[in-house]
This record gives structure tokens, sequence and C-alpha cells, in this order.
């Protein structure tokens, strides 16, 4: 018996709303609330995805969530994840072990455009809280095809030292040349010996000299306006900042709307946006 497949449709398209199975292969702590995962899927090939995305991890009977991809491209074979412990999923992948699988659909969403627009320019990425998980997708991407980019600086900042993302990260990425790594806590806790201000303090620390410079930014939503301010005053174009906006993502799919704001929607149109493209949109920042 043969199979009818619809016009324009390949019979192996993956079906949108079928997760395939990965394989947890390595699991750490990384603070309180953090765990680091490593993944590889089932079918053995790569999964496929860009710089800045994110899938939806799924178990059976509990349901799924939206989490970024926190590895870049060019690490072939395995992907990476952090994992906040929020609620019913978040919390069952804790109590998983190495060994253990779990369902992904994606990758969704927009992209860092470092695979494109952003080589041969100069690069500024700011992380606050965590927003370091997403963007390590793109810094690794740069780290691992160094030549094809100009200076890095790298902002990180978060609440103590005990929340630091990716902690001794900072020097294997000074170490590729002419990367600079500033972070930041809040409240300067344990010991901390480093700088102690909120993320915007750092801005002061750097200079940019004349270079082409475009922005990367992640961070709690009550950041943006600040650094945004902060990157005006360095003379950055709105169409040279780039925001992610995992805003109330559900399904990944733009059929929920639960990230909807303002016929914009977080998880198609986003999460990766150019300021300049959600100016008229006051909600979304």
């Amino acid at each position: 018996m043969s199979t009818t497949v619809a016009p324009g449709k390949e019979a192996s398209a993956p079906d949108i709303y079928l997760p395939q199975t990965a394989t947890i292969t390595d699991k750490s702590d990384m603070t309180a609330v953090d765990t680091f995962y490593r993944f590889k899927m089932d079918s053995g090939k790569d999964l496929g995805h860009k710089a800045g995305q994110f899938v939806e991890i799924s178990l059976p009977g509990i349901g799924e969530a939206p989490i970024s991809i926190s590895s870049s491209p060019t690490r072939k074979g395995l992907f990476e994840m952090v994992i906040r412990r929020l609620g019913n999923v978040t919390n069952a992948l804790y109590r998983l072990q190495v060994g253990d699988k779990v369902g992904i659909r994606g990758p969704y969403g927009t992209t860092f455009p470092v695979e494109g627009a952003l080589k041969g320019k100069d690069i500024l990425f700011v992380g606050g809280g965590c927003g370091l998980v997403p963007l390590r997708s793109a810094i690794q991407y740069v780290m691992d095809n160094r030549k094809d980019y100009g200076r890095v600086i790298i902002l990180s900042g978060c609440r103590t030292p005990a929340d630091r993302q990716f902690p001794g990260e900072g020097e294997q990425w000074r170490a590729q040349g002419n990367v600079e790594f500033l972070e930041t806590v809040d409240q300067g806790t344990g010991g901390w010996q480093g700088h102690v201000g909120v993320i915007t303090t750092l801005f002061s620390k750097i200079t940019l000299g004349d270079g082409q410079w475009t922005s990367l930014v992640c961070g709690p939503p009550v950041m943006y306006k600040f650094v945004i301010k902060e990157l005006k005053k360095l003379s950055f174009a709105d169409e040279n900042i780039y925001v992610s906006l995992e805003r109330r993502m559900k399904c990944g799919l733009g059929k929920c709307g639960h990230c909807q704001v303002n016929g914009v929607y977080a998880c198609q149109d986003g999460p990766v946006f150019r300021l300049k493209d959600i100016l008229d949109i006051p909600e979304a920042l």
C-alpha cells in the first residue's frame, strides 16, 4: 500500500507536535536552583539549532517547558541547557539522572545573527541574572570562529557570588585573545573580591574606541531599560542592539497565545529581537 503525502511536504518531515527523545549524558548543580544538563539526541543527529534558540523539553504525564539552548551549534553531537527549578516540569527534570530520557521539540525561535550579520563586527555581550545562559550559545559560536569577529566584551551580573552562571568560563574566553570579561554581583557575600554593583556599573569600565559595535543583551525585564540607556550613551544605534525576550512562552508554535504582546509572539517572532523592530511595543521591554 502506498502512502499519500501532502503536496510540498516530504514523508520524512517531523511532526511539529511530536517530541523526539534525547538522553541526559551529564548533569551537575550550578547554583542552589540551577542545574546544568548535557543531552544527546537518540536519533544520532545534531539538534540543528542556531545561537539564541530554544526547545520544548517534556516528560510524559507531567508536561513540557520552553528552555534556552546554552551551547553553540559548532559543538557537534551534544547540546547543553541550564534549567532553573520553578515548577512541576523543571522539578521533575531535576529528579532525573544521567541515562534518563526526555522529549525534545524544536529548536524554535529567532537567533542571534552570529552566523551572518555580525561577522567582522565587534560584539558587546550583556548578560544579567540568568541571561548569560542563552547568550552563551552565541559566545561559544564566536569563540569557535574567533578570526571572523573583532573585539569581544562580555559583561555578566548576578545577585550574589553563589548565583554566578558558568563560573570559570570567563578565563577561558579571555584566553581566546582580544576578549574582555567583566563580572559583578549585587551583594558581595562569601568573601567575594570582585566588583560589587548592578550590571550597568560595569559600563564605566569599558572603552569601545572606533569599532563597529553590536550588542547582544539578555536578562531580567527590569534590566533592559537601564542597559539600553547605557548603550545609547555609547552611541549604539537601535539596529545594532539585539535583545532576547523570553516572555511567558508556552507552546513554542504561536498557537496558545500565551506569549503574545500586541500581536507579536515571543516564541515565533522572537525570542531574539532587534531593538529597532520593537520600539513601538513598549510592553515588550
